[in-house]
């Protein structure tokens, strides 16, 4: 009789329903944390909702109940690699950060438990968070003579300076209401009413068009770069854009006639 082969879990877990997608990072028994492979999975999922249309929210959340995600593998860190692999390494999650930007679905952090170095970088490069108050942030590479150089730049764009300074050179961990008060988290709730304050936020948001919702992330983030007279430029030109959709020409007509738009997205 042939041997059965142990079956082996996926790292990242996906789920459909209606237009929010949850992605779960699935390694509970090493604190969810971002392995190669972990990382290219979560890629893979990334990149085929880009050409989703339907969906136009994504749930990100850690499996089992102590950590939302532990940062990077340490396991597979090698102290005798050179400094081109160190970069190889780094730039893995980068690429992750910024796909996630690039998304035009709008990008939830559901923070249960810890989130520590990358794990708090993915929590800061979410569009949204809403944590557990029982829930705990840090970036603390410092404690192992590690700066947390890609949290640090996912922070920086998140919170004042002083307040990443704090996170960075201090190592330790921060509850959430000091996450939501330095804007690291969107909101903070009971723990017993995490899953359906998620919810009920992704399945509000997804109520709207993906178009529109597409579009308006592309422009938020660009905007920020810009100055004041560029960044009025630029939201002038996509309201003109935006107007001549199908959605909003739609959104209008269904207002004034009192019943639920219908529709197209992305895909009109």
């Amino acid at each position: 009789m042939n041997a059965v082969e142990p079956r082996v879990e996926a790292d990242v877990l996906r789920e459909d329903d209606g237009a929010v997608c949850y992605l779960t990072i699935n390694r509970p028994n090493a604190g969810n944390s971002l392995s190669h492979a972990t990382v290219e999975a979560l890629l893979a999922q990334l990149e085929s909702l880009r050409r989703h249309d339907r969906i136009s929210v994504v749930v990100l959340t850690g499996a089992g109940t102590r950590f939302f995600c532990a940062g990077h593998d340490l396991r597979e860190a090698d102290p005798e690699r050179d400094i081109e692999d160190g970069r190889d390494s780094a730039g893995h999650l980068a690429d992750l950060v910024l796909a996630m930007r690039a998304l035009p679905q709008i990008v939830i952090a559901k923070v249960h438990g810890i989130a520590t170095g990358g794990g708090c970088q993915l929590v800061a490069a979410c569009d949204l968070a809403i944590a557990s108050r029982e829930a705990r942030f840090a970036t603390p590479g410092v404690n192992i003579g590690l700066w947390c150089w890609g949290p640090m730049v996912s922070l920086t764009r998140c919170v004042t300076p002083k307040n990443a300074m704090n996170m960075l050179a201090r190592g330790r961990l921060f509850d959430a209401e000091h996450a939501f008060r330095i804007g690291l988290v969107s909101e903070v709730v009971d723990a017993g009413a995490l899953d359906a304050t998620v919810r009920q936020v992704a399945e509000e948001i997804g109520s709207k068009s993906s178009y529109t919702l597409g579009l308006g992330k592309q422009a938020f983030y660009r905007q920020l770069e810009m100055t004041t007279e560029a960044a009025l430029a630029y939201a002038g030109e996509l309201s003109a854009r935006n107007s001549q959709h199908h959605d909003a020409r739609e959104g209008i007509q269904a207002f004034l006639e009192k019943r639920p738009p219908r529709w197209t997205g992305r895909g009109g």
